[in-house]
């Protein structure tokens, strides 16, 4: 299977299966000496661990996290970091009665059209299981961006139609509910709106939002790789996201020149900033120096318990009934992916951006360096 690498110069390869033996990944391009330990991962895996609450599912894994190789006396060592989360947990019995269904909004038809062989049991790599092989090396990245000074920070938006107020929002009061809202009312009543869905045997979706902090201007590659064409690559890997905006994102598209433009000041220092954000921190696909923040929006959790039409591998018609272990809404975990998957694109773009200049290449390799004039 091909697409299971992601990055350049920072590059991750994730593997394993919803129920088989693991799910890991290979970290290759990580500079040596970064302290790094088993704690670091295990933080950023326990806040996508199932079983948290009545909102997500009840499989009980403690995604408990191996460092295999690429450490050594509490640092990376510069060569390929492979992690392995064993999976404990795994019923695939109760996947037996839809081997030979299309479940709605999954991707078995597709699966079976290129491949024309799926593992049924949870979903195999289109599992939401896979992601944690992202989060492991995201945690590594993470710690890479912290050392520069560089956070950053998702939380659920919204569930339904119930937003996060920003007359009232308070990043603290995330960490209070299991939802990930930084709005103690809003969440209140996104649980009462859960709950009501989860009684109709149906499940929800929403929006992740996502905040870089600290990022220096000037990352980012022009064309192709811009910042804002790479971070939506990125989220939009994601399982069940749909959709990807930026900045102020679709609303720009209604807005006139004048309002949309963010005007630059010189701060007391006299460095560049802009007096607002519109652009959402980037700039020709490199980052501005303000904060970058983007959002995604995520579906329905597809496995539902009400009766759904569906049709079989060799071509009936018929209903269906999930049964299992399922999330309600996929958003307050996939909060942390979103994160993870920003860091990996982000260490990647900053790792890259190294050989942008001459005076980068000399400070790290030495030797004369003549400036644009000649001196």
């Amino acid at each position: 299977m091909a697409g299971s690498t992601f990055g350049d110069s920072f590059r991750v390869m994730t593997w394993g299966e919803s129920h088989g033996k693991g799910i890991g990944v290979v970290v290759d391009g990580c500079p040596a000496g970064l302290p790094l330990s088993r704690t670091d991962i295990q933080a950023l895996l326990d806040r996508r661990r199932p079983g948290q609450s009545r909102f997500t599912t009840q499989r009980d894994e403690a995604d408990e996290v191996e460092i295999v190789s690429g450490i050594f006396e509490g640092r990376t060592t510069g060569t390929p970091i492979s992690l392995e989360v064993r999976n404990t947990d795994q019923r695939s019995k109760d996947y037996s009665a839809i081997k030979d269904v299309y479940r709605p909004g999954h991707a078995d038809m597709t699966f079976d059209a290129k491949y024309g062989f799926r593992d049924y049991r949870g979903g195999g790599r289109s599992s939401g299981r896979e992601t944690i092989g992202r989060v492991a090396a995201g945690a590594i990245a993470l710690k890479l961006l912290g050392s520069l000074g560089i956070r950053i920070c998702a939380y659920t938006k919204s569930v339904g139609p119930i937003t996060v107020d920003p007359e009232r929002f308070d990043l603290k009061k995330m960490w209070e509910n299991r939802l990930y809202m930084p709005d103690e009312q809003a969440a209140g009543e996104a649980g009462a709106y859960l709950e009501e869905a989860m009684a109709r045997k149906d499940s929800v979706g929403g929006v992740a939002e996502c905040m870089i902090f600290g990022l220096p201007a000037g990352v980012g590659e022009p064309v192709f790789d811009k910042l804002d064409a790479c971070l939506a690559k990125a989220i939009l890997s994601i399982g069940g996201v749909k959709a990807f905006e930026i900045g102020d994102g679709l609303q720009a598209a209604k807005a006139f020149g004048s309002g949309n433009n963010d005007p630059f000041r010189l701060d007391e220092n006299g460095q560049v900033h802009k007096e607002t954000n519109h652009a959402g921190g980037i700039l020709g696909g490199i980052s501005d120096g303000a904060p970058v923040i983007f959002r995604a929006a995520i579906k329905p959790t597809p496995s539902i318990a009400s009766v759904q039409k569906t049709v079989t591998r060799d071509g009936r018609e018929q209903e269906l009934e999930i049964k299992g272990r399922h999330d309600p809404i996929i958003v307050p975990r996939a909060v942390v992916v979103v994160e993870a998957m920003a860091a990996l694109t982000v260490a990647d773009l900053l790792l890259r951006g190294m050989t942008s200049r001459m005076e980068w290449i000399h400070k790290i390799y030495g030797g004369p360096y003549e400036d644009r004039d000649g001196e």
